[in-house]
């Protein structure tokens, strides 16, 4: 559980620190593997609350979800579609369904 919770705050903090600017081309790319990265993090916190937390299941799925999302902005880009709606969807449809698991488990 506090492999997620360090990344995220590493990432935060080198996200204040750096000060990157994305291009807009990246742009997508970009808001698709923020929120890949949050759905993995909320989604290993909930398994922690849960007492399911596996690493090597948060590290791969941090992955492929990363992976798959990416691939589908580059073919909706290749096919002129915005695909990467699906993905952000999708990645917001279960950051919010943690979230509520979260805070039902808090309360």
């Amino acid at each position: 559980m506090i492999l997620p919770v360090v990344g995220l705050l590493i990432g935060i903090l080198a996200g204040l620190v750096l000060n990157v600017n994305v291009g807009f081309e990246l742009s997508r790319y970009t808001a698709v593997a923020i929120l890949a990265a949050l759905d993995s993090v909320l989604g290993a916190v909930r398994a922690e609350l849960d007492g399911v937390y596996d690493n090597r299941i948060f590290i791969s799925g941090f992955l492929v979800n990363a992976i798959v999302a990416v691939l589908l902005v580059f073919i909706g880009d290749r096919l002129s579609l915005d695909l990467y709606l699906v993905a952000l969807i999708n990645f917001g449809f279960r950051i919010f369904n943690n979230v509520a698991l979260i805070r039902r488990h808090f309360i």
